[in-house]
């Protein structure tokens, strides 16, 4: 039989604090507290997560419930010695959620249930403060309002001021006993307006009623909002928690506060938080009150100090770890109501997790230390951060594309934010999606802004590739030629906006911006996650010039996994020669433009073989179709229509007009380019080899390995493959050191994963691309599909997360993972990686290393990232060593 309901101090077969899918987070940590560390907790209970499922599935409660919600409650009238509802001495109880992953502020809380218009009185009489009786009253029926029944906080907010209006003093505090009394009968006067119906006065239904409110917050726009961004599973639920209730608002003895055992902000040793006297928990997070330093408890309270240090104290040796707190005084007695894990800054985490290895109360092994860090914490110190967010001044959200803030004026063309750039502006460049011919603007913008587009659009992978912020997505936003509008608030040209690239928050006008700064626990904790990872799975960079090559070698990584050749097209110098090879009329004119792109390209090689020399440098030949290196062709024909086009205009269109297909992705481009125009890849080819010749020559020892993309058959890699030997075989000649050169393919349709036993026969390396992958498989667009319909998949629970964040093991996931197991099985020394968005994503590197990939490869500053995701997923897998 099922047991829904478990009193904090119910013996369980294992420690409290590992059961967090069954009692949840709070629930858990309470039940240690009491059970196993013997700490002054208030009683309660937990109904556990499977009841809210249970809620949740079948719209209403399991049908055992209700008799051992009634038998726990009638153990914690035993307990506390009071009646739920007496009217002359009555127990209150607070009714809380506890899922099983932290989720702050996102579900609903109820405090003081039990009060009514008889036991009130009661409570007022038995303490003898009539004020703190109706201050608990008109605060429960505030809150159960607004939780339970769903009133309109506003419509309390008058009320309450109209109060304190009467009181003379703006204060809660200085409200009398008779004002407070008036309060409660004009609140409940608000919910019988809003709702119909009085304030319910039975006890019992109050806490039926909050009960199944706690459930229903789990599915709240907010919370099923912050779960998707956090990649928390819908389906978990959250478990209730129902306590009886102390009070720091009972007189001057008592006070609230949150606390942590150490600086959450540093990592410094010693308490930390804030407290308030005369007043409840809600008080001190909220913001409406002016709180006091924890350390200056010792002044008011010098012995409940001592017991709150001695408290830290042991739950740090008790839980290894930095600890958050919430405690309540009343009447000169301390009580625990919570722990848990602390939240941290990026610096704090580094800085604690090599502390607490140092400490000899918890002796954190290395691996532990590793695991202690998260992607997010890298992500706050290698990119600036914003100070503080006004939220009034946030326009719109749309997604966090590339991590770190940007604030400047806005721009609205490519050409604009140059010239802006050129007279010393901070430039933030504002687009309703980019293309290559964006390249210029994009280089010299703080960061980067669209309206439309997802997480793998042009914006958001040149914009994670190069590090700077980008928001993209933001579709309340609508770009209209020097200006865009949200809503009725229009911004101009040159109007300064600021962006949070983690966040997706647009926000309007100047924000202060905190650098970034690496401590030196960086470095120790990705030298311990190196040692984890050693030879078991390296980490490489996308990069495609020297200086990102340097900066990826600089964080750690191990080489290249790729070079997108593309991007060395795309300068402003180098744009007209491509465009000039596809007009060319004739060979000659087209050999002439190859032949000034094998200049700067083998330039553009050499500095990277430089930056990246003994390490492997994966070299991808030219990917998209030949219409992105041409103006949009829309474009020209508005410009046509409008006003004509000059005779360049025209030879342009004509271009474009020859190189457009309906389905350009799945059209003239990867492999199938080269094959058409075959001189292409001979002169990338050539260009790298030669690049590689000079760096022997100079002693230098390139490792190069050319990439095919978007290889679908044998046939396919084997002709190319063939062109390239020559090659080889030419650049040879020129050197008397021998050229380390490998040929290997993209995998990146679901026809090539299938069919990579027979691929492997002609390959030295399989690299994964699973942007195209992800699309090809799942038949989304990734331009359109995430701003429209992930949304809605998500919040449905129709996939898990977004496939094109992270890899989907139950749709390309299995394509990947056929893939390398038919590779190896025809060829065992095959080097198989995988490259793009998903190769830092901490989530898709815990599958790559389940399936035995070598190497993952991700953009320069997701590097470090990456190797520690490395570590943690081996340590998952439990292959890793302390």
């Amino acid at each position: 039989m099922v047991q829904y309901v478990y009193g904090f101090d119910h013996e369980h077969p294992r420690p409290p604090m590992e059961l967090k899918d069954l009692l949840g987070g709070k629930g858990a940590n309470l039940a240690e507290m009491v059970s196993v560390l013997d700490l002054p907790v208030p009683p309660g209970f937990t109904i556990s997560t499977e009841a809210c499922r249970h809620y949740l599935d079948a719209g209403g409660w399991p049908p055992e419930l209700e008799g051992e919600v009634d038998a726990a409650v009638a153990r914690l009238e035993e307990l506390a010695g009071r009646q739920l509802g007496d009217p002359s001495d009555p127990l209150l109880v607070s009714v809380r959620s506890g899922a099983k992953f932290s989720m702050p502020g996102m579900m609903d809380t109820v405090l003081d249930l039990g009060l009514n218009d008889e036991s009130v009185r009661g409570l007022a009489e038995v303490t003898g403060d009539a004020r703190f009786a109706y201050d608990s009253y008109r605060r429960f029926i505030q809150m159960f309002g607004e939780v339970v029944l769903e009133v309109p906080d506003e419509l309390f907010d008058a009320r309450i001021e109209v109060a304190q209006a009467t009181a003379g003093d703006e204060a809660d505090a200085r409200m009398s006993a008779e004002v407070l009394a008036q309060l409660a009968e004009d609140l409940k006067a608000v919910v019988a307006e809003h709702t119909g119906q009085p304030f319910p006065q039975d006890p019992r239904d109050q806490l039926r009623q909050s009960i199944d409110a706690v459930f229903r917050s789990w599915n709240s726009p907010r919370a099923r909002a912050y779960r998707n961004r956090e990649h928390i599973d819908h389906h978990l639920g959250t478990a209730v928690n129902v306590q009886m209730m102390v009070f720091g608002n009972r007189d001057e003895r008592s006070g609230t506060g949150v606390g942590f055992t150490r600086d959450p902000a540093t990592g410094d040793a010693g308490l930390y938080g804030d407290f308030l006297l005369q007043a409840q928990g809600e008080d001190v997070v909220a913001g409406t009150h002016a709180t006091r330093p924890l350390a200056e408890m010792a002044d008011v309270f010098p012995e409940i100090h001592d017991e709150l240090v001695d408290i830290f104290g042991r739950l740090e040796r008790h839980y290894r770890d930095m600890l958050d707190t919430e405690f309540t005084i009343e009447q000169g007695k301390l009580w625990m109501l919570q722990t848990r894990v602390g939240k941290r800054t990026g610096t704090a985490a580094l800085r604690l997790a090599v502390a607490m290895t140092e400490d000899p109360n918890i002796r954190l092994t290395r691996a532990e230390a590793v695991q202690r860090v998260t992607a997010d914490h890298l992500d706050q110190i290698l990119h600036p951060q914003f100070e503080k967010v006004d939220e009034s001044r946030i326009l719109a959200t749309g997604l966090g594309a590339s991590p770190g803030a940007a604030v400047g004026q806005v721009y609205f063309t490519a050409d604009d934010a140059v010239a802006a750039h050129q007279r010393g502006e901070k430039v933030l460049l504002v687009r309703p999606e980019t293309s290559p011919d964006d390249i210029h603007g994009m280089q010299v913008a703080e960061g980067v802004l669209t309206s439309r587009g997802g997480l793998v659009s042009h914006a958001a992978v040149v914009a994670r590739g190069w590090g700077k912020p980008a928001v993209v997505g933001a579709e309340a936003i609508h770009v209209a030629g020097d200006h865009f509008t949200v809503g009725d608030r229009r911004v101009e040209e040159g109007e300064v906006v600021a962006i949070d690239g983690q966040t997706g928050d647009v926000i309007l006008g100047e924000v202060g911006l905190a650098a970034a700064t690496t401590p030196p626990e960086l470095d120790m904790i990705l030298e311990w996650a190196d040692e984890i990872r050693a030879d078991r799975m390296s980490v490489r960079a996308n990069a495609d010039n020297g200086p990102d090559a340097t900066v990826a070698r600089e964080y750690g990584a191990e080489g290249i996994g790729l070079c997108r050749t593309e991007h060395m097209f795309l300068g402003e110098e180098r744009l007209p020669v491509v465009q000039r090879m596809i007009l060319a009329s004739t060979p000659e004119e087209e050999q002439a433009a190859l032949d000034e792109l094998l200049e700067v390209q083998r330039e553009d090689f050499v500095t990277i073989l430089e930056a990246m020399d003994g390490l492997p440098v994966t070299v991808r030949l030219l990917d998209p179709p030949l219409h992105e290196f041409l103006p949009d062709y829309e474009a020209l024909l508005r410009s046509q229509a409008r006003d004509g086009l000059t005779e360049e205009e025209t030879t342009l269109f004509e271009a474009a007009s020859e190189w457009r297909e309906v389905n350009p992705m799945l059209g003239t481009r990867g492999v199938r380019l080269g094959i058409v125009k075959g001189g292409l890849y001979k002169m990338q080819v050539r260009a790298l080899l030669e690049a590689a010749a000079l760096r022997a020559d100079a002693g230098g020892r390139p490792i190069v390995e050319i990439m095919i993309p978007l290889v679908v058959t044998r046939a396919e890699l084997a002709l190319v493959r063939r062109w390239v030997e020559e090659e080889i075989e030419a650049a040879q000649a020129t050197t008397d050191r021998p050229l380390q050169v490998g040929v290997g393919t993209m995998i990146e349709t679901p026809r090539a994963a299938i069919r990579a036993d027979d691929i492997a026969e002609v390959a030295d390396f399989f690299s994964f691309g699973t942007n195209d992958l992800t699309q090809m498989a799942f038949g989304f667009s990734r331009d359109d599909v995430e701003a429209r319909v992930m949304p809605r998949y998500l919040d449905e629970g129709i996939l898990p997360r977004d496939p094109f964040e992270s890899i989907d093991v139950r749709g390309v996931g299995e394509l990947v993972a056929l893939a390398v197991e038919r590779g190896r099985k025809v060829r065992p020394d095959i080097t198989l990686g995988v490259c793009g968005e998903h190769g830092g994503d901490p989530a898709s590197i815990d599958f790559f290393t389940e399936i035995g990939l070598d190497y993952v490869s991700c953009s320069p500053f997701r590097v470090p990232v990456a190797r520690l995701a490395v570590a943690q997923a081996l340590l998952a897998h439990r292959s890793g060593t302390d």
